[in-house]
Parts: structure tokens; C-alpha cells; sequence
């Protein structure tokens, strides 16, 4: 098994660096240059959603015929980083460490300079079915994983610029998000232009905002940080588990969001020492454990039905269970999945596929959705196994 997973993980290694990082996403429709040379089209709500499904559910890709290029997505070089800061701690290598300044480099020069921190985007326009932000608007997801990575990489190099940039990155929570008051607590919104009440996307911030304490030990960090985790606890439901937002379009129950809720809520804890939310934890993962995968181990996107079958699934399973401290325990699902995944979702050029779906699958190599997950994900599965 071990020699399956090391295989696996060396033939996605070599794909994303002989690609440099770069590559398509699910979301980067509209970065066509046909669609920009369209503005009537460009202006209307519909046809940015339609466009962007025709994309991203088409198992054909189209982004060279409709003029999509290759090019680096901000919260995947953050995963990207994170993964080599978790190859640099079991092996001091040489490449690994220059791998972490060269992605550490690119993710500070990206950053989105307009607003009160660091913060981060996509690099393309997004229209959801709540929302539409314009490329490089900044997110509390993207800002989320991308500081924490610029953490990561501090921890290992003592760069002070990763750090400042990452701490920086609070006063963009702290000042330019909107807040949602809920009856204990409130929500932070998805980005400054919005209101969304989601539920993993306050988590994130508040994970950032927890960690943030840790080095600066400034108490409205970890105030500001409590405030939301209790608002999202308290929006979890009785089984265990939470539907993705509070509008009418976001009741579904997935995976992956699961995954980031448990892991938020158990780093908020770590870095506060605030263990009200052990509960929360205990009955969210029991939920986690008992509806998203199959006794094959193929993982489920939804809790109520399995297809598609999205690669960001098992990839969050690993770095949950990792990051909750029960690797060990729970490494018989974690194998069984993962060997799942990658006899039925690697290609034999090394990237992995989207989703398998009933019909016809998409197995398009995402670098973002895809590979960066994965190439993180993998990561803190050998981190788990191999001994320094």
C-alpha cells in the first residue's frame, strides 16, 4: 500500500511541476476570450451562470477552443505550498525548501493590494447562483488557506515577510468582510460584496484569526474568532451535520464542507484552548464517518446521494483526519478510500480527474480543484506514515 501511495504521489508530483503550477479550473469559463469579446453577454446574469456550467459540466474540455489559457490559481499554489512544507518536515531536502520560497514569492506578488490586508481571489470572473465577483476579488476561502500556507512556510524558513503577510491578512477579515449578526455570535461573509451566510467560509476566517493569535496574542483575534465559530456551531444540526449556507440554494449537506467545518472548529480549539465545541466536533464527525463513504471506500459528494464522484472529497478526508489528530485510528478508511481513489481517478500521466459521474465522467486535470488537493491531501498522508 505504501509503495502504491509513494507511486501515486511521485507521477502527480512530476505532472505538476513539469506544468509549473498552472492549469485549468471548473470555474474559469469566463476567462475565455471569445465570452470577453462579448460584452452584452458579459452583462447579464444568465448567460455568466450558463457559460460557466457549459464548462464545468461539459466532460469535453473546450478551454482551447474557446481561448481559456493555463495560469496560476492563488489558493492552489497556497495547497501547493502547504504540501511542500509537509515533504520539507519529513525529508530536509534541498528542492522542497526552494520550492516553499519560489511558491511563497509568487503568492505574495499576487496578492490583492486594494483592500485593508493581504487577501487573495480566483484568477477569473465567478458568477454563483448568490453572487458575481470579478477576478482577483478576494475571498475569505482563498485568504484563508493562502495565509495559512504563508504560516507554514514561515515556520520552516523564519522568512518575516511570510508572516507579516499572513497576519495582515486579519485586518482584511477583521475590517472589510461583512458580518451577519446571529443570536450568539455572527457569520462573516464570503468576500466584501456580499452578505452569504456560509457556513465553512466563517470557519476559515475564524481558523485564520485563531492561528493569528497564537503569534501575536492580541485577544480580539481569538474574541472575533469565537464569536463565529459558536454562530456556525450553533447552526449545526442535531444528527451532526450542517447544509452548506442559509439561503434558499444552499441546503445541501456535501463532503468536503463538512471536512472544512471539523477541521476549523479543531484548530480554532488547538490555538485557544477553548475546548467549549468538543461536541460539536465528536457529533460532526460521526455524521462525516457514516454518510459520505461507500464500504468500498468510494467517497460520496453528498450525504444523501453519491454521484458525482469529486475528487475534493477523499482529498479533504486526509488532510481532516490529519489535521483532527485521529489519523491513526481511523487509517483503515483512509487507506481503503484512498486506494479507491486512485485505482479509479489517476490518470497514468499522473493528474487526477474531476468527477465520475453515471455517464460520461469529467476527467479534465483541474490544477486547482484536482491536483493541488490532492498533491496536499497526499502529503499529510505520508507525513502520517513515514518516519523521520
Amino acid at each position: 500500500m505504501k509503495k502504491n501511495i509513494l507511486s501515486s504521489f511521485e507521477k502527480l508530483k512530476n505532472y505538476c511541476e513539469k506544468e509549473k503550477f498552472k492549469g485549468w479550473d471548473p470555474y474559469d469559463g469566463l476567462n475565455s476570450k471569445i465570452f470577453q469579446k462579448t460584452p452584452i453577454f458579459k452583462k447579464i446574469y444568465f448567460f455568466r451562470l450558463a457559460w460557466i456550467q457549459l464548462f464545468k459540466r461539459n466532460p469535453i474540455n473546450l478551454r482551447k477552443l474557446l481561448f481559456v489559457k493555463k495560469d496560476f490559481n492563488p489558493k492552489g499554489l497556497g495547497l501547493f505550498l502547504s504540501g511542500y512544507c509537509n515533504l520539507y518536515k519529513i525529508e530536509k531536502k534541498q528542492e522542497y525548501l526552494q520550492k516553499i520560497n519560489l511558491l511563497a514569492k509568487e503568492l505574495i506578488k499576487l496578492q490583492n493590494q486594494n483592500f485593508s490586508g493581504a487577501c487573495w481571489g480566483y484568477n477569473f470572473d465567478w458568477q454563483s447562483r448568490a453572487f458575481f465577483l470579478k477576478k482577483n476579488t478576494p475571498t475569505v476561502v482563498a485568504t484563508g488557506f493562502i495565509a495559512y500556507a504563508l504560516m507554514n512556510a514561515y515556520d520552516i524558513t523564519k522568512n518575516e515577510k511570510y508572516l507579516e503577510s499572513a497576519l495582515s491578512s486579519c485586518n482584511f477579515i477583521i475590517k472589510d468582510l461583512n458580518r451577519t449578526k446571529k443570536e450568539k455570535g455572527f457569520i462573516f461573509s464570503y468576500s466584501p460584496f456580499d452578505n452569504t451566510r456560509v457556513y465553512n467560509a466563517s470557519l476559515i476566517g475564524s481558523r485564520l484569526l485563531a492561528r493569528s493569535y497564537f503569534y501575536t496574542k492580541k485577544s480580539e483575534l481569538i474574541e472575533l474568532s469565537q464569536n463565529s465559530v459558536i454562530s456556525c456551531a450553533n447552526a449545526q444540526k442535531e444528527d451532526g451535520s450542517w447544509i452548506y449556507g442559509e439561503l434558499k440554494v444552499q441546503n445541501w449537506v456535501d463532503s468536503f464542507h463538512t471536512g472544512y467545518n471539523l477541521e476549523c472548529i479543531n484548530e480554532y480549539q488547538k490555538y485557544s484552548q477553548d475546548f467549549s465545541f468538543e461536541e460539536n466536533l465528536k457529533i460532526g464527525l460521526n455524521y462525516y464517518k457514516k454518510n459520505f463513504f461507500l464500504e468500498d471506500g468510494t467517497p460520496k459528494y453528498f450525504d444523501n446521494k453519491t454521484y458525482p464522484i469529486d475528487i475534493h472529497c477523499p482529498s479533504q478526508m486526509i488532510i481532516t483526519f490529519s489535521r483532527l489528530n485521529i489519523f491513526k485510528e481511523n487509517k483503515e478508511l483512509i487507506d481503503k478510500v484512498l486506494n479507491w481513489t486512485i485505482n479509479n481517478m489517476q490518470d497514468e500521466n499522473g493528474y487526477f480527474y474531476y468527477q465520475l459521474k453515471k455517464g460520461i465522467s469529467s476527467k479534465i486535470p483541474y490544477m486547482r480543484w484536482a491536483q493541488s488537493w490532492m498533491f496536499y491531501a497526499l502529503s499529510e498522508y505520508l507525513k502520517n506514515n513515514i518516519k523521520k
